[in-house]
């Protein structure tokens, strides 16, 4: 059959709704993104939280369908109702998070639907209209770094000093700003290198010094090399 993904823009502001299907056997391993995710696998409803660095795939091992949605950068936590740090490189169970009652009442849905994937999005944005906003000043954040800008500039920006730009985005990204900048500069090397930009190219035009120093974020990050990356399935 051959694996299979899917993704499509959400109607919740800056989110992707995907799906994953996989043959057994298939690894799949999820490179940081600076983002969270809502999860259905398994006949479970679970939170992806940000990742530092690559994780194993969370799922039926002998293959099947992952399906979510993923929050930008700093939007999640509201929803959630948890500082994103809490869930920093970790994969827990909605019911941890929320009410349990309500987590068997999402779970019967989503299991109903024909459609997992917009049930997950009607769960988000029922949420979203029921919570205060993302913190915007973070989504300003996340938006100027991943558009290159220094943490310095960012933060003279929004008009935040070190610590408190720290400590916010601890709340809304899981990591600091330096991070989340080397994660997000990671994912616009990669994308490049998809659209067939040679190593070398991407790495200055994605902000890295040169191709050795993306080589190592790509370990650091990663685990891997950007051979082995781009030769994998």
């Amino acid at each position: 059959m051959g694996d299979r993904y899917e993704e499509r823009t959400s109607r919740i502001d800056g989110a992707k709704v995907w799906s994953l299907t996989v043959d057994p056997g298939s690894v799949h391993p999820v490179l940081p993104d600076g983002c969270m995710d809502l999860l259905w696998i398994g006949g479970r409803l679970l939170v992806a939280g940000p990742d530092t660095h690559a994780e194993p795939p969370s799922g039926p091992g002998g293959g099947g369908t992952y399906t979510g949605i993923r929050f930008a950068p700093g939007t999640a936590p509201a929803l959630l109702g948890v500082p994103a740090h809490e869930l920093r490189d970790r994969r827990v169970a909605l019911a941890d998070l929320w009410p349990a009652p309500l987590v068997r009442e999402l779970t019967e849905r989503v299991a109903g639907s024909a459609d997992p994937g917009a049930a997950l999005e009607d769960i988000a944005a029922r949420r979203a209209a029921d919570v205060e906003p993302p913190d915007q000043a973070m989504r300003a954040v996340a938006a100027q770094l991943d558009s290159g800008r220094s943490v310095e500039r960012t933060a003279h920006t929004v008009g935040l000093g070190a610590r408190q730009l720290h400590r916010r985005s601890l709340a809304a990204f899981g990591y600091g700003p330096k991070t989340l900048a080397r994660v997000l500069r990671l994912q616009r090397a990669l994308a490049l290198v998809r659209s067939g930009m040679p190593y070398a190219e991407a790495a200055l035009a994605a902000g890295c010094a040169d191709q050795a120093h993306l080589a190592r974020e790509m370990r650091d990050l990663a685990g891997t090399t950007l051979t082995a990356y781009f030769a994998a399935p």
